[in-house]
């Protein structure tokens, strides 16, 4: 079976949050808040999906400038499709989207800091990062 990639910018939030929980990555989301669910998926600045027969299978969700820098928020690929190249075809992907003269960054799940420099990532020693706080804004 082949899978088809696309850049999917109005991907519906259940089938982002269905395939975060497929992938184990809806284990470090918040997917039982439908509202920031929905503001991560509006708001992202690239989506690309790849589906197997129709059905979600993997999805890439990055934010970007389009000049300098992607951050890639997001890559899941369901648990049952890994191992095929989807991740690395979705990163690809991404990558060209935003332009190879971006800078593409991730911050690694746990359960994926190995697959990384598998498929040719660098790894960076200097990030740093401010947690999000529980309060509403002012």
């Amino acid at each position: 079976m082949s899978i088809q990639y696309a850049l999917e910018p109005h991907l519906s939030v259940d089938e982002f949050i269905d395939v975060l929980v497929r992938s184990t990555l809806g284990e470090r989301r918040p997917i039982d808040d439908r509202r920031t669910m929905e503001e991560m998926v509006r708001n992202a600045g690239l989506i690309v999906t790849a589906r197997q027969e129709g059905e979600l299978v993997g999805v890439s969700r990055a934010i970007t400038d389009r000049a300098f820098c992607t951050y890639l928020s997001d890559l899941a690929v369901d648990v049952k499709c890994q191992g095929q190249g989807i991740g690395r075809e979705l990163i690809r992907r991404t990558h060209d989207a935003a332009g190879r003269h971006t800078m593409l960054i991730l911050l690694a799940a746990p359960k994926a800091v190995s697959y990384y420099p598998h498929i040719g990532m660098t790894r960076h020693d200097s990030c740093w990062t401010i947690a999000r706080d529980a309060r509403p804004p002012a």
